[in-house]
């Protein structure tokens, strides 16, 4: 294999590409600040891992873990999950690069010059914002950084030539286009462990029994007994009284904001000219002309309207307009509208839309609305400017009584006309009466010891007010407590069982019949339902993705495969047809396919590469791996 690279030495091309530019880019983000060049003086419990003269030092590492980490939130466990991974991949870099410059593999200066100018903006950077920026945000030093990229560089090479030029046969495309094309088609039962969960009906017994043997499935977490006041916005709102005399002297200070313009109720036909030639526009005139003269003659404006208005927004509702005031319409439209008297037919109305017919059905004129007309609408509004402060006053006049005395919070709403609300368990993730799921109340109330009281908090339109009689630490249920829990477990595992149990009885009825499933459905009570054609990457009618049928594909028509878990149910399949794709169609999809498998095959075999430098310079002994020292690492993380 390294023979073959010694070869290609003399042919090699021209070392980046945009691909590897962004490689390269990425891995600033991966290697380890000083792992390219010897590291002397460190203690060997301090030392992860050596490759040749190089070591990867925990220092080193953890460099790299607050690299990684920034600006994620990651909990300890991921980071130490993650840990060996990134470790690996360092070892794996380092030996190819390591691999690649023993066999005459070499990045010259400008090589990495030209690389560093392509890493977006630090290409555009003077020397002392490039040193700056390497030190601060890669917490490299620029020596280190140079050559890390250098050592990115190396192994990138070695591992282009590996994956140049894989082959890809005509054999393989048509063997891909068939994987990809074939159709199936199947009979399947489903055993559905809800629904047969819903046929268990265990006893009182039953469940007790299975409560004792599976008690800690069932803790009670902690819960509180709260009790709650609530300012609610309808509620004070009603109790809120406006005097005659303030709505009066609202209503004198706020006339202009009750007249009326003038305005007509009216309904029209349009004959439109928008986009139509030139020489139609007689037509269309004539037409509209022509309605008018039936409308004169006693024709019944809504329906003509209907029928042959081009005002598709109303014409079926006769042409109704609805109430209009000046200035919401076209100039031309509005003069004639306006100069109707109530009942009044226009003649035809020419705007830049087309040729109109108007008739005024109400009209209004401007005039001053009366007291007794907006009297509700003062009400409203001379509320809506007291409420809050209202809600707010008698929120806090609630919180003090209730701090002076407490667990009195039922006569204190009752006497400020609040509403009160008791819960004996509340627990994270329940709901709160009269208030719904509230996350920010929930977690104050969470965080709240006995006897405590809360600020007053907003809960959507409603204040709160919360006190907690009660802290109920976390234990072993009782049965009645948690007899729903129990028999809505007790009948999951039940339809699971049954589900399996059928399955398996169907399979070996069906296996033994010569593939029959409709009479193994019929004696586990269930039916055959068959699916439309599919592919392997689409869905199957009832079930889900075609992918959960395994090689379902590859077997004989007629074969019975199963039982197999798809989703949350367990079927029994049947392939009853196989489409094999038209062949002839093959040459449009050729080119992806052909692409797609050299990717696949440039990268298996930059895998196999990969295992085989770092497998044979282990072997070599020029590739160590301290474990104690991982496991060490990991278990501070984890800590």
């Amino acid at each position: 294999m390294f023979d073959l690279f010694r070869s290609s030495q003399k042919g090699k091309k021209i070392l980046l590409s945009v691909v590897l530019g962004v490689v390269a880019l990425s891995m600033l983000l991966y290697l380890i600040p000083g792992a390219g060049t010897p590291t002397t003086g460190v203690a060997n419990d301090q030392v992860v891992a050596e490759i040749g003269t190089e070591q990867v030092t925990v220092a080193q590492v953890e460099v790299q873990i607050r690299n990684f980490t920034q600006g994620r939130q990651m909990s300890p466990d991921v980071v130490s999950a993650i840990l060996p991974q990134i470790v690996e991949q360092t070892i794996t870099d380092r030996a190819l690069a390591y691999e690649a410059r023993r066999l005459g593999f070499e990045v010259t200066d400008g090589e990495l010059a030209n690389t560093i100018r392509s890493f977006g903006q630090i290409g555009t950077m003077s020397p002392q914002q490039y040193q700056m920026f390497i030190e601060q945000q890669q917490n490299q030093t620029v020596s280190q950084f140079e050559s890390n990229v250098r050592l990115g560089l190396l192994s990138q090479d070695i591992l282009k030539i590996a994956m140049e030029g894989p082959f890809v046969s005509p054999a393989e495309v048509e063997a891909e286009f068939r994987k990809r094309n074939d159709m199936a088609k199947v009979e399947y039962i489903a055993f559905d462990p809800a629904k047969l969960a819903d046929q268990v009906k265990p006893t009182e017994q039953e469940l007790k029994d299975y409560f004792e043997k599976n008690k800690g499935f069932f803790p009670s977490p902690e819960s509180r007994g709260v009790q709650l006041i609530i300012a609610d916005q309808v509620k004070v709102g009603e109790s809120i009284q406006v005097p005659e005399v303030q709505i009066q002297s609202y209503y004198n200070s706020h006339k202009d904001e009750f007249r009326t313009k003038e305005r007509v109720k009216a309904r029209h036909i349009l004959v439109s000219i928008l986009n139509k030639p030139a020489d139609q526009i007689p037509k269309l005139k004539a037409k509209a002309e022509d309605l008018l003269k039936q409308i004169k003659a006693g024709a019944d404006f809504a329906k003509l309207a209907e029928q042959n208005s081009d005002d598709k927004s109303n014409a079926s509702k006769g042409g109704d307009l609805g109430w209009v005031m000046r200035g919401q319409m076209v100039p031309e439209f509005e003069k004639a509208t306006f100069a109707l008297k109530q009942g009044q037919i226009s003649d035809v109305v020419t705007t830049n839309y087309g040729f109109h017919i108007v008739q005024v059905m109400e009209r209004e004129d401007a005039h001053q609305r009366s007291l007794d007309e907006v009297k509700s609408q003062i009400l409203a509004t001379l509320k809506n400017q007291t409420l809050n402060d209202k809600m707010q006053s008698l929120a806090d006049q609630a919180r003090a009584e209730l701090v002076k005395a407490p667990q009195n919070g039922q006569q204190i709403a009752g006497k400020l006309g609040l509403l009160f609300v008791n819960v004996d368990k509340f627990k994270a993730g329940d709901t709160l009466p009269e208030l719904g799921t509230d996350a920010q109340v929930a977690g104050a109330i969470a965080s709240m010891q006995k006897g405590a009281i809360s600020q007053v908090m907003q809960s959507g339109e409603k204040l709160v007010i919360a006190e907690v009689s009660s802290v109920n630490p976390p234990h072993v249920a009782d049965f009645a407590e948690v007899q729903a829990r129990v028999a809505a477990r007790f009948e999951q595992e039940k339809g699971v069982q049954l589900a399996a149990e059928r399955s398996a009885k169907a399979a070996e009825i069906a296996k033994s019949n010569g593939g029959d499933l409709k009479a193994a459905a019929k004696a586990v009570g269930l039916e055959v339902k068959t699916s439309t054609p599919f592919n392997r990457t689409g869905a199957v009618e009832g079930l889900g993705d075609a992918r959960y049928l395994g090689d379902a594909f590859d077997k004989p028509v007629g074969t019975v495969v199963g039982p197999l878990n798809v989703g949350t149910q367990t079927v029994l399949v049947k392939l009853v047809d196989k489409v094999s794709p038209d062949l002839s169609k093959m040459g449009q999809e050729r080119d992806t396919i052909v692409m797609q498998l050299k990717k696949k095959k440039s990268n298996e075999r930059a895998d196999l590469l990969r295992d085989s430098v770092v497998n044979y310079l282990t072997q070599k002994g020029k590739v160590k791996i301290h474990q104690d020292v991982m496991d060490r690492l990991q278990a501070r993380y984890r800590s």
